[in-house]
């Protein structure tokens, strides 16, 4: 059984023995209180607060760091999620399908957050959404999840009862060891803090209550608070490290604040899109901090007579050099010099407290990835990427360029082909097509292997595989399919496929609900789940 996943066998039976002591040493009066229920109940709520959950799911994190570090094919793996009852199912497929949730995360976008999460409506991904909509979600999604072990320990509990009643010794020890050794649904959530949402103390603000919520690793990005931006968009403005590191000891305070002294933080650099800076940093020596981050601004020399009222200019090597500045008040980088920029980042936030490196790129090219995470490797040796499998990438198109330019090289034969058209279905089953999807398939392990990659992670996909469903069923249902595009579609193949919330009532917890209901009244319970309960249909 995976380490991070098991209730301690004996926790149950403990529980069972403490509850029942407790009620005899109440003389009678809590006499209709049952020891077992109780313990069931408390089995049922492993985790109490969001602190206990950040507590624990940081050192499962910091354990598949450290298996990581001794085999790349260790790594971990995690999908975006915009509400609960998402992330709640993607677990649950996964314990059904793999039998573990080891290596297996939440991610939660702060993209999705603004677009799905908003009181104000759709946003686009630039901080304009409440602060408060991002631990609200963290707390939802952990909400879902505990729910979820209550349920499938329900369940082994009503299984339990079933083969007392039948006096069954061998499927009553079978349900009890299932019990003891029941896998939790909980899993660290990846957090995108986005920049910051403000000053260093906003950022401290908001950690604290991301990590009250549960998030035991928080990222966050080199951009401008106000200015921010898409990572996958123009117009980025990055700031000086100086600024950048401010806000993550602000997210290292919170967690050793909280407890959370294992907490992971993950910093994030733009400056491989971000052309632009709207501040120069402050240097006090040559080749310090802020001297690195200037040498990178695009400048030109002027003579002490060419200067004009109210410019800015900086002493570079002896010479006066006048800073590129655009009519925005920004302050423009040397055009090529975003790889340069990036690895400085990621070497200067690894030296200062961060755990994980995240580096957004505008294609998914391990070539590229790995020769950045080489050079941060000659300063920092265990580096470790999170790496965003985007779907703002064109995958079909870009690997299938990437097998064209690498066959062009080779000398073969790609007279068939049109590399500006190969996204075009005819190519779908074509050999180029082929070995493109396997390049996809193996992206994962291989950029574990050769580019440092720790987890991979999809941002925004449940945003469009909910779109994507919805409009296969739109389709089926308002036209000539009717009803059946329904039946036929989605519910057939939920019975077939084991989906659990086929029985809907019980995923809401109808069943968990009846249960209570017997603790507290007995026989005088009202159930829901009777032999009248059209959810028998699905049993």
């Amino acid at each position: 059984m995976p380490y991070d996943t098991v209730v301690e066998s004996s926790l149950f039976s403990t529980d069972l023995e403490q509850v029942d002591n407790l009620i005899k040493s109440y003389d009678g009066t809590w006499s209709s209180i049952n020891a077992e229920s109780v313990a069931r109940m408390r089995a049922q709520n492993r985790f109490k607060t969001g602190l206990d959950i950040a507590k624990y799911t940081a050192a499962i994190m910091r354990k598949d760091m450290q298996a990581y570090d001794l085999d790349p094919s260790n790594y971990t793996q995690s999908l975006g999620c915009w509400h609960g009852f998402i992330g709640q199912q993607k677990m649950i497929s996964i314990k059904k399908h793999f039998g573990s949730t080891q290596g297996r995360y939440l991610y939660l976008s702060g993209w999705m957050v603004a677009a799905l999460r908003s009181e104000f409506g759709p946003l686009p991904d630039q901080s304009m959404h409440e602060k408060t909509s991002v631990p609200a979600l963290i707390e939802e999604l952990y909400t879902f999840l505990r729910q979820a072990d209550a349920r499938e320990l329900g369940m082994l509990f009503r299984q339990l009862d079933a083969a007392r009643e039948v006096a069954d010794v061998a499927m009553e020890a079978e349900c009890q060891a299932a019990i003891d050794d029941h896998q939790t649904h909980i899993v660290p959530i990846i957090a995108d803090i986005d920049a910051g949402f403000g000053n260093a103390e906003a950022t401290y603000l908001l950690a604290r209550k991301m990590i009250e919520a549960g998030a035991c690793a928080l990222q966050i990005e080199n951009q401008v608070s106000d200015e921010k931006q898409c990572g996958h968009q123009d117009g980025k403005v990055t700031v000086p490290h100086e600024d950048f590191l401010a806000k993550v000891r602000a997210c290292r305070y919170a967690f050793l604040e909280l407890g959370v002294e294992d907490g992971v933080i993950v910093t994030r650099t733009d400056s491989l899109g971000a052309g632009l800076t709207k501040q120069i940093a402050i240097s006090h020596e040559p080749g310090d901090l802020g001297d690195q981050y200037n040498s990178f601004l695009d400048c030109d020399e002027v003579l002490p007579g060419d200067i004009a009222n109210g410019e800015v200019i900086l002493n570079r090597d002896g010479k006066l050099m006048r800073p590129k500045r655009l009519p925005s008040n920004l302050y423009q980088f040397k055009p090529g010099s975003g790889e340069d920029r990036c690895v400085l980042d990621c070497i200067t936030s690894l030296q200062h407290g961060a755990d994980l490196l995240w580096i957004e790129t505008e294609k998914p090219h391990l070539d590229q990835i790995a020769g950045m995470v080489d050079r941060i490797r000659e300063v920092v040796p265990n580096a470790k990427l999170v790496y965003n499998n985007s779907p703002s990438f064109n995958w079909t198109l870009n690997f299938r360029q990437q097998i064209f330019d690498s066959w062009e090289k080779e000398g073969r034969d790609i007279s068939s082909y049109d590399r500006s058209k190969l996204m075009h279905e005819k190519y779908d089953t074509s050999d180029l097509a082929l070995a493109a999807d396997e390049k996809i398939r193996t992206f994962q392990a291989e950029g574990s292997n050769c580019a440092g990659i720790f987890h991979h992670l999809i941002t925004l996909p449940t945003y469009h595989t909910t779109a994507l469903s919805t409009d296969n069923l739109a389709r089926e249902y308002f036209g000539e399919q009717g009803m059946l595009g329904y039946v036929k579609n989605i519910q057939r193949e939920e019975i077939r496929q084991g989906i659990a919330c086929v029985r809907h009532q019980n995923m809401a917890g109808s069943d968990l609900g009846d249960d209570h209901k017997g603790y507290f009244a007995g026989d005088a319970a009202l159930k829901a789940g009777g032999k009248d309960n059209t959810m028998n249909q699905f049993s």
